[in-house]
């Protein structure tokens, strides 16, 4: 059968299991796993990045696609007879912040078509079950959704207090026992169960050492979002809509994006209540809100507390990259405000100078320029947002400065000064800063 008549066949497939997960919240599915069949994982392929770095077989996109075909019928195969077993992931860092290092597992080749196959299964199950209060890692959502609805609810609602959660090492350590559960609520195909658990029993090789994995499900694959949506998904988010947002005296809101999380309450005692329930909460489904990140903040929209800084930051919560706090509208109003955070504004900083240092010596002028100006181009996409045009502006100089003194290094002599550094800037201009995310026009929903 040709590829495309299959692809449609599994397309019609998944689109009948989201309307009947749909219609029948208590429904589960008994047969999943056939719908891995070659026309499907070739599409899965075909979805992947390009460009991505290999696992430890080494084996690229373009290398594996050579032989396509045969790849995937053999791999087809192993699955129908169950002889399929995951590949470790290769493990490499990434900075997280300016004192630690995030872990990411990069899966081999293979079984980034399989986990892409296995991640649109369930998505198309689940999306019907998760609440709006979600926005990572799913179809037609962002951060900057997120970022609106908080901005919408805290200006919109009596909220006067903010509970700042942090789950300790989310990734690393959730439960695999109470993982499955979760999936299983849903999902009675023994088969694909089964491929889940190898997934998250595969282990990991560093600096040439293998690691068994007993918790955790790794980033880097295409399988850990809609893992971890899963998970939290009964673990917070419909307790908090079913257990906890009715039996408050007060208002309430949750806004999550993967495992980053915030709590809007109305009154302290609430506050106080709901922190100490997510904490024991949590610690039921072996994992533990971080001791000293996790806390409740007082947002007074009367309160201006800018002369102490120490009583300043009492008044600021962190959320996806921004920091937000009340501040006062042209009109004098009160105004959520934000700001590109000082530790991701920090770190953007120190990865631009690091990189113009390292392709200094590489590259000439004019092949790195356009590298720069996507760069410029990327930070502003993402912290291009209503209120944090002087943030965005700060970067953009500083970038400026270090491109000049870039320049200069070039050879013994000065080859600009200021003056004509901005001369050159007129003919090879830099993005200009702008903001791409209009917060004040969005509707509450958008």
């Amino acid at each position: 059968m040709p590829y495309t008549e299959m692809d449609n066949i599994t397309s019609s497939k998944l689109a009948l299991i989201s309307e009947r997960a749909r219609k029948d919240p208590k429904f589960q599915f008994l047969s999943l796993a056939h719908l891995l069949n070659e026309g499907f994982l070739k599409e899965c392929y075909f979805d992947l990045g390009r460009d991505r770095a290999s696992g430890i077989d080494g084996v690229s996109w373009k290398e594996y696609g050579e032989r396509l075909d045969e790849n995937i019928t053999d791999l087809v195969g192993r699955l129908k007879a169950k002889r399929y077993t995951p590949l470790p992931s290769r493990r490499t860092y990434i900075p997280k912040d300016e004192h630690s290092k995030r872990a990411l597992s990069l899966p081999a080749l293979e079984d980034k078509v399989v986990q892409k196959g296995i991640a649109r299964i369930l998505e198309a199950i689940y999306e019907q079950d998760f609440l709006d209060c979600s926005y990572g890692y799913r179809p037609n959502r962002s951060c900057h959704q997120a970022l609106n609805v908080v901005d919408k609810t805290m200006m919109q609602g009596p909220i006067h207090y903010v509970i700042e959660a942090d789950i300790k090492g989310f990734f690393d350590n959730v439960s695999h026992e109470w993982m499955m559960r979760c999936l299983q609520v849903r999902i009675k195909d023994t088969s694909l169960l089964h491929l889940i658990r190898k997934f998250l029993k595969a282990g990991f090789v560093d600096a040439d050492e293998f690691f068994l994995t007993t918790q955790g499900t790794a980033q880097g694959g295409n399988l850990s979002p809609v893992l971890s949506n899963i998970f939290l998904h009964y673990v917070l988010d419909l307790w908090f809509e079913k257990k906890i947002k009715f039996k408050v005296r007060g208002v309430c809101h949750l806004a999550r994006y993967a495992d980053d999380f915030l709590c809007m309450v109305q009154y302290a005692d609430d506050a106080q209540h709901i922190e100490q329930l997510m904490r024991e909460r949590f610690v039921k489904f072996d994992l533990e809100l971080h001791p000293e990140k996790t806390r409740i903040i007082s947002l007074d929209r009367e309160q201006r507390c800018r002369n102490n800084r120490k009583d300043h930051q009492s008044h600021t919560f962190d959320f996806l990259g921004f920091t937000h706090y009340w501040g006062k509208s042209r009109r004098g109003n009160p105004t959520l405000r934000r700001k590109t955070s000082r530790k991701k504004f920090r770190r953007a900083c120190k990865e631009m100078n690091l990189w113009l240092r390292e392709v200094r010596s590489r590259a000439k002028l004019k092949e790195w320029w356009p590298i720069l100006q996507a760069k410029l181009r990327g930070h502003y996409q993402y912290y291009g947002i209503s209120g944090n045009s002087e943030a965005i502006k700060r970067f953009h100089h500083v970038t400026k400065r270090l491109v000049y003194k870039l320049v200069n290094r070039r050879s013994q002599k000065a080859s600009y000064n200021w003056d004509g550094f901005i001369e050159y800037l007129k003919h090879y201009p830099l993005p200009e800063p702008r903001i791409v995310h209009h917060l004040y026009s969005l509707s509450y929903g958008s």
